[in-house]
């Protein structure tokens, strides 16, 4: 206790220091007039008296320092005296300064800005009890999109004969509803969920109660939903009297029993239900029972392990249960192998978004390596200019460590200012891109929190160790002597290279990388543009209308559909209209078995194709710019009374006939005979990295008539044709919502992955170009400075202006020609971490390879253009004369 006691009176003392020298001084010297009036009174002169006072007294600055030693902190006072000086020794230099500032604030402000998102998608875990007990049930196979693994009563099965899960849960969320409360209708999507949902997931409500098992006794049995807090928000108002109140979602009654806190939004991070509702009433939402149906795959599991089980254990017992239902369901159940993964990140989507942001990460991490080393050469050449300061310091009796002590301090200074700026300029552009444009559409934030600010101070640390430590390597390897001298230090120099030599050719090599992969993504970005879809977006507006809701039967809505379509054909400026169940990108029904004619045996193994099936009206076609190879298109005519018709595309009809002509061809699909009557084109239908996958177009007419999305063809300007669409379409139904949207804005999703790709790296290289100019042009004017005396007398002797240029700047122009060749051969081998940025990377493509040696090339002349200039300008007399 008394030594804690002592060490906070010293550290009080440190902080008194100027009173406490202020006391000490005047102790002193009332201690030397004591001793000089004593020797007055001995018969000394007043000379001779203060002078023997001072001698039998002391040296006054060794009294002074014992005291401190004593009294203080001397660790602390000198650390503060370093601070002092190299404060003064920056204020002195402010060009430099402000360079190394901002050069950490772009490699430190970049890296923090890619962790904040990082951070937001892959480190935050889900806002559920013990998310990493959390499973998804997944098969095998590598696939896209959020997967419906099973049937109802598949799940039903797995429930209770598995034997490492303490709870599983089923969701189907596809769930799309038109909300009506008190005159107010709105189109929300959501999810359909079994009863133990919410109990699985560990989550409370905010507002009223979730529904659980216990409430269900059967289909339709539990007319209860449950809404998110943005939905509460924006349709109710935040109103905690909506809880029990009755709400139609199409046209069915449903209490709403709670409202989810806003910090749950499911097991997804992009994508946000509006609501929760049970399963067991999704006859009522869509208007079909999948509850007793073992064929209809309409299920995502979830499900919690139990405390001893691993993954691997979990996995074998759901491979050996699914290996029974398929022998007790041979019609149906196939036994498919099974896996687990974490949720979250849209099933197996999640190893694209993972390998994405830790691919971007670390070309972001190189950013902040080439701030080090453009700085490490700046610290390197301000050092060699300061070799006789320190070379005197030494001689007049300061240690190396004191000197390498005082540099490390003037590092830690630059880095943590310009890791103050890269941490104000990053929650700066993180608030920027929040408000500009969410990371989707579910609003998912990336903020500043305790982790990214605790990366901002790793990624500070490590500046500091990297700029900091050659200036002191040079420090303690130096020598005094030749530096009082004038004599050329060579601690510093590698061969015939000295070590920011070396230093800046990595950096242009790291820049060249990244400048690179720029120019990769712009061109990957440019072949996505450019990819064949199967039809042309611009030009087509999408209109929805649910006219399922308004219209009690199936003839009448189809009659309905005719009129809006007779309707928007007859604006003005408009080319074609049709009807399609779904866009291309927005889903469809995948994995229909499709089956050859004359089969018997109707088990999913038995298949001969499992294509994606769509429904379209005559229209659709030309609508959507779809060439027809083939045939003919659907009409009216083709209804539930005549045969069964349908229009393929190339795969499907290459993957079932061959080489054989498919019109006339006959296949089985959802029961039905059907006739192939004509041949399209193929397409990009999920995602644009697929390859070409089978396709049917059954006639509108002869389904279900459930989703339908009109599509139209105009020449007019997007926002004139929505409005006129909004007129024309709300005569012939003025009480269904309309929701009117250009194609391309629909494909938003599909392009973000190449957009943020294109933004992510496009940034990196301008940072990568930026430091690159600074590093050329710190090390030209520099190899200019220290040079001028020397390019004089090349002057004088009348030398070329090329041999000039040659001195001056040829250095930095052959550092970045190597640099810029390792950089290029560094792209090659990055391909594999390209690829996982940019749809098919290819560094080796020659207008990547040419763009990115001019773009090098033009930065370097820029760079070194001015100390050119100076060199050339150079006056042999002058020069002389200041000699």
């Amino acid at each position: 206790m008394r030594a804690l006691r002592r060490f906070f009176i010293r550290l009080l003392n440190v902080m008194t220091i100027c009173r406490s020298d202020e006391r000490l001084r005047e102790e002193m010297e009332s201690h030397l007039m004591a001793l000089t009036e004593e020797n007055i009174r001995a018969g000394m002169t007043p000379h001779e008296a203060r002078r023997h006072a001072r001698l039998k007294f002391g040296a006054v600055e060794a009294v002074r320092e014992h005291y401190h030693a004593e009294e203080g902190l001397p660790f602390v006072e000198i650390f503060l005296l370093d601070v002092r000086y190299a404060f003064r020794v920056l204020r002195k230099s402010p060009a430099f300064t402000v360079v190394a500032i901002l050069t950490l604030m772009l490699g430190i402000g970049a890296n923090v800005v890619v962790f904040g998102v990082l951070n937001a998608i892959l480190l935050h875990p889900l806002e559920v009890k013990e998310p990493q007990s959390l499973v998804q049930i997944r098969h095998k196979p590598w696939m896209t999109g959020r997967l419906l693994t099973m049937s109802y009563p598949t799940f039903e099965d797995f429930r209770r004969r598995n034997a490492t899960f303490s709870a599983m849960a089923g969701i189907y969320g596809y769930s799309h509803a038109k909300l009506s409360w008190q005159n107010t209708v709105i189109s929300i999507s959501g999810d359909e969920v079994t009863g133990d949902y919410f109990d699985l997931l560990g989550v409370q409500p905010q507002v009223g109660r979730f529904f659980h098992a216990a409430d269900e006794h059967g289909p339709n049995s539990v007319p209860y939903v449950v809404l998110s807090d943005a939905l509460w928000r924006s349709a109710f108002h935040a109103d905690p009297g909506v809880v029990g109140a009755i709400v139609d979602l199409n046209k069915h009654p449903f209490t709403v029993v709670g409202v989810a806190s806003a910090q749950f939004h499911g097991t997804e991070r992009f994508e946000w239900p509006d609501y929760w509702m049970p399963m067991v009433n999704e006859q009522q939402v869509e208007g079909w029972d999948s509850l007793h149906n073992r064929a209809s795959i309409t299920v995502t599991v979830i499900g919690r392990l139990k405390p001893s089980v691993t993954p691997e254990q979990a996995t074998d017992n759901l491979n050996a249960i699914a290996a029974e239902l398929a022998k007790e369901y041979p019609e149906t159940d196939n036994g498919q192998p099974l896996r687990l993964i974490h949720p979250g990140l849209i099933g197996d989507e999640g190893d694209v978004i993972r390998g994405f942001l830790w691919s971007v990460t670390a070309l972001a991490l190189l950013v902040l390596a080439a701030a080090c080393a453009n700085l490490s050469s700046l610290f390197a050449a301000r050092t060699a200019d300061r070799s006789r300061e320190l070379a005197l310091r030494v001689a007049l009796g300061s240690s190396r460590w004191r000197l390498v002590r005082q540099l490390l301090t003037e590092a830690v200074l630059v880095s943590l200012m310009g890791g103050a700026a890269g941490l104000g300029s990053a929650y700066l552009l993180l608030g920027a891109l929040n408000r500009w444009h969410p990371l989707v559409e579910s609003h998912l934030v990336a903020s500043m929190d305790a982790r990214v600010y605790l990366a901002g101070l790793t990624f500070t640390f490590v500046s500091v160790l990297l700029c900091g430590l050659v200036p002191a390597r040079q420090a303690w390897q130096s020598s005094p002597l030749q530096s009082l001298k004038n004599a050329p230090t060579e601690a510093m120099h590698l061969g015939r290279f000295a070590l920011r030599d070396l230093l800046l050719g990595a950096q242009i090599a790291i820049c060249t990388l990244l400048v690179t992969s720029s120019l990769v993504a712009v061109r990957g970005m440019v072949r996505t543009l450019h990819v064949p879809l199967g039809f042309q977006p611009p030009g087509a507006m999408l209109v929805d209308m649910d006219l399922s809701q308004s219209e009690p039967s199936d003839g009448l809505v189809l009659e309905k559909q005719k009129a809006i379509i007779d309707a928007a054909r007859s604006i003005p400026g408009v080319a074609a209209v049709g009807i399609v169940s779904r866009t291309p990108f927005t889903g469809g029904m995948h994995g229909i078995p499709v089956f050859r004619p004359g089969t018997t045996d109707f088990k999913l193994n038995k298949a001969a194709l499992a294509p994606y099936v769509f429904q379209m009206s005559p229209g659709y076609l030309e609508a959507a710019r779809t060439r027809l190879l083939s045939g003919r298109d659907v009409s009216w005519q083709d209804n539930p009374r005549t045969p069964y018709v349908a229009v393929v595309n190339q795969a499907f009809a290459q993957k079932m006939w061959g080489d054989s002509p498919a019109i006339g061809q006959h296949f089985i699909v959802s029961g039905q005979l059907t006739e192939v009557v004509g041949v399209v084109e193929d397409g990009k239908y999920h995602d644009l990295e697929e390859a070409p996958q089978p396709v049917v177009y059954q006639p509108y007419s002869q389904g279900d008539l459930g989703e339908a999305v009109f599509v139209v063809r105009s020449q007019r300007a997007p926002n004139e044709m929505a409005a006129a669409l909004e007129r024309a379409l709300s005569g012939v139904e003025p009480n269904v919502p309309i929701k009117v949207q250009s194609w391309l804005d629909s494909l938003d999703g599909e392009l973000l992955p190449s957009r943020a790709a294109t933004a992510a790296l496009g940034a990196i290289g301008l940072l990568a170009a930026m430091l690159a100019v600074t590093g050329i042009f710190g090390m030209a004017t520099y190899s200019v400075s220290k040079r001028m005396k020397e390019l004089g007398i090349r002057v004088a002797l009348g030398a070329h202006n090329v041999d000039v240029m040659s001195a001056a700047v040829g250095r930095p122009i052959f550092l970045l020609c190597v640099g810029s060749a390792l950089g290029l051969l560094a792209g090659i081998f990055a391909s594999r971490l390209l690829g996982q940025i940019v749809y098919q990377a290819n560094p080796r493509d020659p207008v990547v390879v040419g763009g990115a040696v001019l773009t090098m090339a033009l930065l370097g002349i820029t760079a070194s253009a001015i100390p050119a200039r100076r060199a050339l300008a150079v006056d042999p007399s002058k020069l002389m004369r200041e000699e």
